[in-house]
């Protein structure tokens, strides 16, 4: 198992007109969730906060010197596991519960999950790894006693309602499939797309505990249709309209 300890556990970029990306360099790319920093002029946006395993209001307190609001896009572990560190909590309603609840059940060791949860992941493209870290945050870090800490929501967001940055507005875009509560965020104006992990440049995952494959059928013709000039997924690297249509297209093909 891991026994390495990490330097420092985030990463970031700047990628354009006040978005920053930061990241886990040290979890498996299964997990690897990209995080989302967007500066307003009045307050600031935080998509999605990874796996909660080393602290990140910490590791990014240099960027969060404006009113800070956290989403999740959805509540799996690598998206809400440090969700709990923000004062100011949004998710969509259909996984408020969730959220409020966290998750003692959960493990870093996928195939402690069980030989179906394993599958689905290598039926998708993945190569499932002995356990997620590739190394852990501190000396002292017991893999072991890894949960998802209740965060309950100080706002529970439903389709079309509009998060206000001062000179930024995002429209919430309800997008299940890959879970009931799964949302993006869209700016008409800038033409940006956060997706989560409705759609990314990666093996996407329909038949998860909480997956519906039909209803992920209908966002995805949903998402095909939107005139984006950049998609910033959940997991893997941006990308443009053309490629959107390429992926939304190749799921399409193989579920119906």
């Amino acid at each position: 198992m891991t026994t390495q300890i990490a330097d420092r556990w985030f990463e970031r970029r700047s990628i354009e007109d006040g978005i920053t990306l930061l990241w886990e360099p040290h979890v498996h790319s299964v997990l690897r969730c990209n995080i989302w920093h967007v500066r307003g002029r009045d307050r600031d946006l935080l998509i999605d906060t990874g796996l909660g395993v080393a602290s990140l209001a910490e590791a990014a307190r240099d960027l969060f010197e404006k009113p800070l609001a956290a989403l999740a896009t959805h509540t799996h572990l690598d998206h809400a596991g440090g969700m709990f560190e923000f004062s100011e909590r949004l998710v969509h309603r259909a996984e408020g519960e969730r959220l409020a609840g966290g998750n003692t059940e959960v493990t870093l060791r996928p195939r402690e999950r069980g030989a179906d949860y394993v599958e689905s992941l290598e039926r998708a493209g993945y190569e499932v790894p002995e356990e997620y870290l590739l190394a852990y945050p501190s000396a002292g870090y017991d893999v072991r006693r890894y949960a998802v800490r209740p965060a309950p929501a100080t706002r529970l967001l439903d389709e079309g309602d509009v998060l206000e940055l001062g000179d930024r507005s995002f429209e919430v875009l309800h997008l299940p499939g890959h879970s009931p509560g799964s949302i993006g965020l869209w700016e008409q104006a800038s033409g940006v797309f956060f997706s989560g992990d409705a759609i990314y440049d990666g093996p996407l995952l329909d038949d998860l505990v909480g997956s519906d494959i039909p209803a992920y059928v209908r966002t995805m013709q949903r998402i095909r249709d939107l005139p984006v000039r950049v998609v910033h997924g959940g997991h893997d690297p941006s990308f443009g309209r053309a490629r959107l249509v390429e992926l939304a297209d190749a799921y399409l093909r193989k579920r119906t």
